[in-house]
């Protein structure tokens, strides 16, 4: 997955979260950050990670965001891993 694909799929899952109470409430407790901060750093690969990284708390989150989004799961490891540096996941 590419660095812009990884990028795009992040934004989509911020916007996911963003209407799921529960996990909107659980990443702005957790981040610290309120509903404006996020908006005007969703394009910054930081916020990407960590939007990643809260959906990846819950296995049904991930199924669901997954779902919402219409990508395999996986595709939300890859692309944490890509904006993480790491060029996707490697299972060796």
């Amino acid at each position: 997955m590419e660095q812009n694909s990884a990028q795009i799929l992040a934004i989509r899952a911020l916007g996911w979260m963003a209407g799921e109470d529960t996990v909107w409430q659980a990443f702005l407790a957790i981040s610290g950050a309120d509903a404006a901060q996020v908006r005007a750093e969703a394009q910054q690969p930081a916020m990407q990670r960590a939007a990643l990284a809260h959906v990846m708390r819950d296995d049904d989150w991930v199924r669901a965001c997954a779902q919402a989004l219409a990508v395999p799961p996986e595709d939300l490891v890859t692309a944490a891993a890509v904006l993480e540096g790491h060029g996707g996941a490697h299972w060796t």
